[in-house]
C-alpha cells in the first residue's frame, strides 16, 4: 500500500469555529495534525482498539466532536462520570450497561460465592439481575464502535463488565467487546480511577491494577496506543518543559525552584484583580468562594434552574440555584457556540443584576455581556422502530446561566479548562499528578502565582501509569501497525458482509424454541419460520465459497477483480434479503395483530434489525473495500443509507395496507390453534415450567412475559420453588433484604404477609415476602 500519509483524512484536523476562534485565544487556526489524522485511519479503516491520549491541550476534545459528525461506523459515546458524560455528549457507562454500583468479578459464579458483601456482581448477577432491556440490547447489537472519553476514571473491572455485556447482548463470545472496536480516549496523568481497600481486596485476585489497560479483554485483545504531542494550550516553551518533567515524574531540583520563584504572599495577591484560585480540596474551594461573597456589600439574588423531562441531579453542569451578588467574579463552564463571546473557563465579574437578568464585565476588559441562559440535554440511544438505525433521543434537559462563583475551584474540576492566569494552591497535594493538572491549566509561566511553594515530595506519579508507558513505547512505528491493520479490516467487513451465519442463529433458535409461540390457526404463520430458516440454510454453502473467493483476491491484492466480485455478490445477496425482509415485515405485522406475542414480537425484531444491518453492510461494502484498497479515509459522506431508508418505508407502507385489509372488522385476539381434546396438564408441571426457566438464567419478569403470565403468578412459582429447596433465594434477592425480611416476619405483630406488606410500606412486594417466608418455614 502507498505510504498511508498521501491521502488527506476526513478527520486529521484540529477544527474550531470562527467563532470560537474569537473567544478563545488557545484554539488555533485549522492545521493539519498527523497524529490526529493517523488516529483518525485507525478508526476509520480499522477494528483495533485504540488509545488515543496526549497532554493536557493537545487536542483530544477537539478530535472526539469533529470524529463524532464525520465518522462512517455506528457508534456511541460513554463516561465514567454524569459531567463526563454531559461534556462529551455521550451517556455514563452504568446508565448505557446498566451496571449496578460495586466491584465486579470477572467468573460466571453467583456473587454470595465469590463475597457477602452486597457490593460484588459478577457476570451471573449481571445476567440473572440485571438483565438488559429490548431497546439497551438493540443498541449494543447496531455498535460498529464504542467511545470512551475520560478513559483513565475508569477501572479495569468496569472495563470487564462491559466486554460481557457486548458479547452477551451480540451473542459473540468469540471475540472481546463482541467484535465492537473500542476507541478510549484520556490522560492517564489526570484523573485516576477510584477504588477502596475494600475493593481493592477483591480485585487484585484478578487484576494487576485498577486503571483500565489493566483489564483482562483489553490484553487479551491488544490496543493502538496513539500519542497527541502538539500542544494547543501553551506556547512558553520553558513552561511546556517543566510541565513535560512534572509529568513523567523527572522534574529536577532546578526545575521545582523555577516553579517556586512564582510563589507570592497573601498580601500580594490583592492586587492581581480578577484571579482563580486552584486548590486541592472541595471544602477550601468552597470556603473561599462563600467567604468571598459574604464580603461583598450589595444585595444577593438566586436564580434558579429550570429542568424538562429526565436530568439527573448528578449530571448537573452548574447549581440548580445560583446565588450571586453584584461585583461576584464568576467563571463560565461552557463555550457559547451562538456568538463566542465567552470560552469554557473564561472569568468575568457581575456588574448588573436587574429584572432582565445579569450582566457582566469580561475579565481584564472592559466589554460587558448580558448573559443568556444556556441549555443542557440529557440524551440516551434507542433504535428507530422504522429504519433500525441507531439514533440519538434527547430525555430531558437543564437550563440555566452558564456561571459559577469563581475566586475558587478544585484541582479536580478544573480539567479541562484554560486560564490566563491563576493562583496555584497545591501544597496539600494528595493524589499522583495533581500538581500537574494544575499547572497545565496554564497558558504560560507569565500567568502562574503559587499560593503556596511546591514541595518535591508532592509530585509523583503512579507506578502502574509508569509501567504502562514503558510497555507503549515497545511498540512498532504506526505506520506498520496501520498497514497490517487495513489489510486486516478489509479482510473483515468482506467476509463479514457476505456471511449469513448470525441472522441464522437467531431464526434456528426460533424454530427450535418454545413451539407454542408459533402454534398460529394461519398455516402460512406457522410455515413462516421454518421457511425462513430454510432459506437461509440454502445459501450457507454459496456464501462460503464466495467467501473463499474474496480472501484469495484480498491476499492476491487484486484490486479490480475484488471490486467487480463484491458489487456482483452485493447485488445478488440484496435481492435475496430484501425479498426476504418483506416476508419477514409481513409476518411480524400479523403477529402484531394478536394478542399475547410480546415475545415472540421481540425476537422477530430481533431478527429483523440483524437482516437491516446485514443490507447496509452489503450496500457500503463496495464503497468501503475501494477506499480502503485505495488508502483513503473511509468517509460518511461516500456512504448514504437514504436508499436503503426509502426501500424500507416503502415495504412498510405495501404491508400496512394489506395487513390493514386482512384484518379488516377482525377484533384482536391470540390466533392460536386450540389444543382441544389434550389431556389435561398434571398438577404441578406449571411450577416445573418456571423453573426450567429459572434455570436457565431468565428474570421473573422474564419468565412472565415468556408464559404470558403476570409478575406476581411468577413470584408464586419462584417461592413454592424455595419451599421446595429446588432454588435459593439468592437468585432473586440479595442477602441483605432477605435478612431484613426475615428479621421482621419474626416480629410478633406480623403474622401474615399482608402485615409485613404494610410493615415496610410496599418495598417489598407479596411475592418476595413469600420467598423468605417459603425459607423460614423450610
Amino acid at each position: 500500500m502507498d505510504d498511508f500519509n498521501q491521502e488527506e483524512s476526513s478527520i486529521g484536523f484540529v477544527v474550531n469555529c470562527t467563532n470560537q476562534l474569537n473567544a478563545n485565544p488557545y484554539f488555533h487556526r485549522i492545521e493539519k495534525n498527523p497524529q490526529i489524522e493517523t488516529a483518525a485511519r485507525f478508526v476509520n479503516n480499522t477494528n483495533a482498539h485504540i488509545f488515543l491520549t496526549g497532554k493536557a491541550g493537545t487536542g483530544k476534545t477537539t478530535f472526539l466532536r469533529d470524529l463524532a459528525t464525520k465518522t462512517h461506523k455506528s457508534f456511541v459515546i460513554v463516561a465514567p462520570t454524569g459531567i463526563a458524560a454531559l461534556n462529551a455528549k455521550g451517556v455514563t457507562i452504568h446508565s448505557q450497561f446498566l451496571l449496578p454500583l460495586g466491584t465486579f468479578v470477572p467468573v460466571n459464579q453467583p456473587a454470595g460465592e465469590i463475597s457477602d458483601s452486597t457490593n460484588v456482581f459478577t457476570q451471573n448477577t449481571l445476567v440473572r439481575k440485571h438483565p438488559l432491556n429490548k431497546v439497551r440490547k438493540q443498541v449494543l447489537r447496531d455498535l460498529d464502535l464504542l467511545i470512551i472519553d475520560e478513559v483513565s476514571m475508569l477501572r479495569s473491572d468496569v472495563l470487564d463488565a462491559i466486554d460481557f455485556r457486548l458479547k452477551h447482548a451480540r451473542r459473540n463470545y468469540n471475540q472481546p467487546f463482541g467484535g465492537v472496536q473500542l476507541l478510549l480516549i484520556g490522560d492517564l496523568f489526570q484523573l485516576p480511577p477510584v477504588v477502596r481497600d475494600n475493593e481493592w481486596n477483591i480485585m487484585r485476585q484478578h487484576y494487576q491494577s485498577a486503571w483500565f489497560f489493566d483489564a483482562l479483554a483489553l490484553r487479551q485483545s491488544g490496543y493502538v496506543y496513539i500519542e497527541l504531542e502538539k500542544i494547543y494550550r501553551q506556547a512558553d516553551s520553558t513552561f511546556i518543559r517543566l510541565l513535560n518533567n512534572l509529568r513523567n515524574n523527572i522534574a529536577t531540583a532546578e526545575d521545582i525552584d523555577e516553579l517556586n520563584k512564582h510563589y507570592i504572599s497573601e498580601s500580594e495577591r490583592d492586587n492581581l484583580g480578577e484571579i482563580i484560585t486552584l486548590t486541592t480540596h472541595n471544602y477550601r474551594a468552597d470556603s473561599i468562594n462563600k467567604d468571598a461573597l459574604a464580603a461583598l456589600n450589595t444585595k444577593s439574588k438566586t436564580f434558579p434552574a429550570s429542568l424538562e423531562g429526565d436530568f439527573p441531579e448528578s449530571m448537573y453542569p452548574v447549581g440548580s440555584d445560583i446565588e450571586l451578588k453584584e461585583n461576584a467574579q464568576v467563571m463560565f463552564i461552557k463555550n457559547d457556540s451562538a456568538e463566542g463571546a465567552y470560552f469554557n473557563g473564561k472569568l468575568a465579574t457581575v456588574t448588573t443584576i436587574d429584572s432582565d437578568g445579569i450582566v457582566v464585565r469580561m475579565a481584564d476588559s472592559t466589554d460587558t455581556y448580558r448573559l443568556k441562559k444556556e441549555r443542557w440535554e440529557n440524551r440516551k440511544y434507542t433504535i428507530d422502530a422504522t429504519t433500525k438505525e441507531l439514533e440519538e433521543e434527547i430525555v430531558g434537559s437543564f437550563n440555566q446561566y452558564p456561571i459559577k462563583l469563581a475566586w475558587a475551584i478544585t484541582v479536580h474540576k478544573s480539567q479541562g479548562l484554560t486560564f490566563e492566569k491563576a493562583i496555584v494552591d497545591v501544597g496539600k497535594a494528595f493524589a499522583p499528578g495533581q500538581v500537574y493538572v494544575a499547572l497545565s491549566r496554564l497558558r504560560s509561566l507569565d500567568g502562574l502565582y503559587l499560593g503556596t511553594r511546591i514541595d518535591p515530595n508532592s509530585i509523583s506519579s503512579d507506578a502502574n501509569v509508569t509501567r504502562f508507558g514503558q510497555q507503549a513505547e515497545t511498540q512498532p512505528p504506526l505506520t506498520e501497525i496501520l498497514e497490517k491493520a487495513q489489510k486486516s479490516y478489509l479482510e473483515q467487513v468482506a467476509l463479514k458482509t457476505f456471511e449469513l451465519n448470525g441472522i441464522l442463529s437467531m431464526v434456528v433458535a426460533l424454530d427450535n424454541g418454545d413451539k407454542s409461540d408459533m402454534e398460529f390457526e394461519d398455516e402460512t404463520m406457522r410455515a413462516f419460520i421454518p421457511g425462513f430458516r430454510n432459506q437461509l440454510e440454502s445459501q450457507i454453502k454459496t456464501t462460503e465459497t464466495f467467501r473463499s473467493q474474496l480472501l484469495r483476491l484480498i491476499r492476491d491484492a487484486d484490486k479490480k477483480q475484488l471490486l467487480d466480485r463484491i458489487g456482483k455478490g452485493s447485488t445478488y445477496f440484496q435481492e435475496m434479503i430484501w425479498t426476504s425482509l418483506e416476508a419477514l415485515i409481513h409476518h411480524t405485522e400479523e403477529v402484531r395483530q394478536l394478542s399475547r406475542t410480546k415475545t415472540y414480537l421481540n425476537q422477530l425484531d430481533e431478527v429483523d434489525q440483524l437482516v437491516m444491518k446485514k443490507l447496509e453492510e452489503l450496500e457500503f461494502v463496495q464503497s468501503i473495500s475501494k477506499q480502503i484498497f485505495e488508502n483513503k479515509d473511509v468517509q460518511k459522506s461516500k456512504l448514504d443509507s437514504t436508499a436503503l431508508t426509502k426501500k424500507r418505508r416503502d415495504i412498510l407502507e405495501k404491508v400496512d395496507k394489506a395487513i390493514a385489509e386482512k384484518f379488516k372488522g377482525t377484533k384482536r385476539k391470540s390466533g392460536k390453534r386450540k389444543k382441544s381434546g389434550e389431556p389435561k396438564k398434571p398438577k404441578g408441571e406449571t411450577y416445573e415450567v418456571s423453573l426450567g426457566y429459572f434455570k436457565d438464567g431468565m428474570t421473573i419478569d422474564e419468565v412472565a412475559e415468556k408464559r404470558g403470565m403476570s409478575v406476581s403468578t411468577i413470584e408464586s412459582h419462584a417461592a413454592r420453588l424455595i419451599g421446595e429447596s429446588k432454588l435459593g433465594i439468592d437468585l432473586f434477592m440479595d442477602k441483605e433484604s432477605a435478612q431484613e425480611i426475615a428479621k421482621a416476619l419474626a416480629l410478633d405483630e406480623i403474622k401474615t404477609v399482608t402485615d409485613a406488606v404494610k410493615h415496610f410500606k410496599r418495598k417489598y412486594t407479596y411475592g418476595q415476602l413469600r420467598m423468605v417466608q417459603a425459607v423460614v418455614r423450610g
